[in-house]
């Protein structure tokens, strides 16, 4: 394990790299000894720094793909705070990202606290409702060139999100067979299904619960989790406008767009 004195010049790295919008080159390479305990106490450091409210978390490496390519065989996580919320219909300006790029999730909107000792039925208890959502992940280091503990220390490369208007009641669709469509400036480019995470995205949120619970965290009554992705990431470029759209048994489950500008 690095020194208290390591992990803190790490997370001041990372931290200017965000704020100069200057990445920096993976930390394994400077840190070789990096493991995942200190990863998420680097990640922490940064998000009590920003002081400001924690709306939610996501979960990342849920596909069998991305968990081989890492080496690993579970998901990471990280925080998604109050600065991180983007609205549909206002322009993000994409000078503020190093590398941005989007993802497509089915969000949970909690209605209750989750136990420590989660399952996916107590997921499905706790959720107040599921919402279309579009994560923006963004990379502090260089050319996306991340391993396991590069992206953990990172906040699992978040850096954003926006939610749809529509208001999903978990018990009226099968969780494990949402179909999802991104569209780019009108043109489908991007097919998914929500089975894709973990083989069910309750199950990433129970994976979740439990994990930070070990650290002393809940999750509580009116956060928001992004389970994962049902799709690859995909690059923003200035201009772009995306819409993920979502059904289930040919029912419409609702949309979430956004736009981005130099």
């Amino acid at each position: 394990m690095l020194t208290v004195e390591a992990r803190t010049e790490i997370a001041q790295r990372l931290w200017d790299a965000e704020v100069h919008r200057a990445p920096i080159p993976p930390l394994v390479e400077t840190h070789p000894q990096l493991d995942a305990v200190d990863a998420y106490q680097i990640q922490l450091i940064n998000v009590q720094r920003r002081d400001e409210a924690v709306v939610g978390h996501k979960v990342g490496l849920t596909s069998p793909v991305m968990q081989q390519m890492m080496g690993v065989s579970e998901p990471d996580y990280g925080h998604l705070l109050a600065s991180m919320r983007l609205t549909e219909g206002e322009p993000v300006a994409i000078s503020r990202y190093c590398v941005p790029r989007v993802e497509v999730e089915i969000g949970f909107l909690l209605g209750a606290d989750l136990p420590a000792e989660c399952t996916e039925a107590d997921v499905l208890a706790g959720t107040e409702a599921l919402v279309p959502a579009i994560e923006l992940i963004d990379s502090r280091i260089a050319d996306w060139r991340i391993s396991l503990v590069d992206t953990i220390a990172d906040n699992a490369s978040s850096a954003g999100f926006a939610l749809g208007a529509e208001r999903i009641d978990p018990a009226g669709v099968d969780l494990r067979a949402i179909d999802a469509t991104l569209l780019c400036n009108g043109e489908p480019i991007e097919r998914g299904r929500s089975d894709a995470v973990l083989g069910n995205p309750a199950t990433a949120v129970a994976w979740l619960a439990r994990k930070v619970a070990a650290y002393g965290v809940r999750l509580r009554a009116g956060n928001v989790v992004l389970p994962g992705s049902c799709t690859r990431a995909i690059d923003v470029t200035p201009g772009d406008e995306f819409r993920a759209d979502f059904r289930s048994a040919g029912t419409d489950l609702g949309s979430v767009s956004l736009e981005f500008r130099p």
